[in-house]
């Protein structure tokens, strides 16, 4: 092998760079050349895959986003589109792929393998935390402290007004992010995708945290859980409580903002193993950390079997959030 091509698709995650970075630096040490492959699956379609070397990942550890840029592609759903992606990357020379992401880049990345033969390590990167093969995925530490850190600054004003927040988090499937910010922010209520909620319930929960003695609250949501959302759950309480509160959606600023020393260690070593994979010969598996061990997982597993919460953490919410 003697040339490889990395790329970023789908939602950035703070931790990308480092993983670019990381990808670059280790392949250029064992002698390979890189191209970077900007706007992910798109510029790959479009042939926009410029030369990588030392002075190209100088200085980008620290930030946040993706210096490759990323974005969705839906031609890469059609056998056309990805036979015109494996056309161009023969062209080009490249002979392993190196794909940052998650599910989605994933499934295009296997698809690549299958129909072009092209080797294919994944990379995952998303801050739903939400692949099946490892611990914690690029960008879920940071989006995890942004988070905490807004409701810290939430619960000052709480106490100050007596007043009841619902605080939305990201994710729309999994709950991975509210469940981590609630327990570690102290939340009254966690309300997550894989726990069917009761809203009658939550208002006798909260009615009885304020005969308590309890004059402000926070409940936090994962914007995809079932019972509508933090707006919609608001209205519905305050419609039960008669209590006045408000609604905060942290949104997008999940996504942003300087990756934490553990995100970027994560992506670190997840790109120099993504190039050792390829230089071992591996193929359509994804690199990941469990237990703080370096494991690959088949790509197709990676979307086809479930990741599963901590229970420990689930047990923890019953008793803490009342």
């Amino acid at each position: 092998m003697e040339k490889i091509g990395v790329l970023t698709s789908g939602g950035d995650a703070p931790g990308m760079n480092a993983a670019i970075r990381a990808v670059v630096r280790a392949a250029l040490a064992r002698g390979l050349h890189v191209v970077g492959i900007r706007r992910g699956y798109a510029g790959l379609l479009a042939k926009d895959m410029p030369r990588l070397g030392l002075k190209s990942v100088t200085n980008i550890v620290q930030r946040s986003g993706t210096v490759l840029e990323t974005r969705r592609c839906q031609e890469m759903y059609t056998p056309e589109g990805r036979a015109r992606a494996i056309e161009n990357l023969r062209e080009e020379g490249v002979e392993g792929l190196v794909a940052i992401g998650g599910d989605g880049t994933f499934r295009g990345a296997t698809l690549l393998a299958a129909e072009g033969g092209i080797k294919v390590v994944g990379i995952p990167g998303t801050i739903d935390n939400d692949i099946y093969g490892t611990d914690a995925t690029i960008g879920f530490d940071t989006a995890v402290n942004t988070a905490l850190e807004a409701i810290d600054k939430i619960r000052d004003t709480a106490e100050s007004l007596e007043r009841l927040f619902f605080v939305e988090v990201m994710g729309r499937t999994r709950g991975f992010i509210a469940l981590h910010v609630g327990v570690a922010g102290g939340a009254e209520q966690i309300l997550i995708p894989e726990s069917e909620e009761d809203v009658d319930e939550l208002c006798r929960s909260l009615e009885r945290s304020f005969g308590r003695g309890k004059r402000s609250a926070i409940v936090v949501v994962a914007e995809g859980d079932e019972a509508g959302g933090a707006i919609g759950i608001a209205r519905r309480v305050a419609s039960c409580l008669k209590t006045e509160s408000r609604v905060c959606i942290l949104g997008h600023v999940q996504r942003g903002g300087s990756p934490t020393a553990r995100d970027r260690i994560l992506a670190s070593k997840l790109g120099v193993a993504a190039v050792a994979a390829l230089a071992e010969g591996r193929d359509g598996c994804m690199v990941g950390e469990v237990e703080g061990r370096i494991v690959h997982t088949p790509l197709h597993e990676t979307w086809e079997k479930t990741k599963e919460l901590d229970p420990s953490l689930l047990d923890l919410m019953k008793v803490l959030a009342t």
